[in-house]
């Protein structure tokens, strides 16, 4: 751990203001105006839930993922980030707790984690994954504007990332989206040096009225998922009160 507890809690005021200047940025990308981002961050979410197929129905989620949310998702996790920056916040206390040297953010989504990573002085490079082009496009286009093209690098899968071990890894708000979240654990295990973190949640639930048909919930992949978990990885305690578990391999 980099840091003691009681040091980690410094200034996230830019965060939790702008969100990392995360409209301005959308309006750039998406060639409009920040009142029109206004208008169209509430509606974020709904738009990408009437585009989802149930998970029965999903067939290919990595075609759907990659080709078929197109732009919509890069305003439902902004109405997302933004309406929860609390909780973003702490994840990203976590981050300057654990994180060093050579960082995975794996479906890394808008990029928070994967730029806030590589502003930190004990990271050295982050590899940021994300299977949709226009995830990695958006994230890109941020990096540059906030003058950390120079640490992060771009990848459609964890496998084009070359033969780089991990001291970090970062997967948020991913697993439950995975028809196969034990093997994606393996592969995680496979890529992390000695005395590497992984920074993990999951929420295999489709809601209480069904708000999020695109989870998966069957209870053989959720209960292979933890035997694979508590097989392979240690917890290792953090303070926060929040979803967001660290863990490291047990080998």
């Amino acid at each position: 751990m980099n840091k003691p507890f009681e040091e980690v809690d410094s200034d996230l005021r830019e965060f939790l203001k702008t969100g990392l200047d995360l409209k301005l940025h959308l309006a750039k990308y998406l060639k409009t105006t920040i009142n029109d981002i206004n208008n169209l961050l509430p509606k974020g979410s709904e738009e990408l839930a009437a585009l989802h197929p149930k998970t029965s129905e999903l067939t290919d989620p990595t075609s759907f993922y990659e080709e078929g949310v197109g732009t919509a998702h890069l305003l439902d996790l902004a109405s997302w980030h933004l309406g929860s920056a609390e909780y973003i916040a702490d994840t990203l206390k976590l981050l300057k707790m654990f994180s060093r040297g050579n960082v995975l953010d794996f479906g890394g989504g808008i990029g928070t984690h994967a730029l806030f990573a590589a502003a930190l002085d004990q990271v050295d490079h982050v590899c940021f994954v994300d299977i949709n082009p226009q995830n990695r496009s958006f994230v890109e286009q941020r990096a540059k504007a906030l003058a950390l093209d120079s640490k992060i690098s771009f990848h459609r899968d964890l496998n084009s990332t070359g033969n780089v071990c991990f001291d970090f890894v970062v997967c948020l708000d991913v697993l439950e989206h995975l028809p196969d979240p034990s093997s994606q654990l393996l592969s995680f295990l496979e890529r992390m040096n000695t005395g590497s973190i992984a920074l993990l949640n999951w929420y295999f639930f489709k809601g209480f009225s069904g708000e999020y048909p695109f989870h998966f919930d069957d209870e053989e992949l959720i209960e292979g998922f933890f035997n694979t978990l508590q097989k392979n990885f240690l917890e290792v305690f953090h303070p926060l009160l929040i979803t967001a578990r660290t863990y490291k391999p047990l080998i």
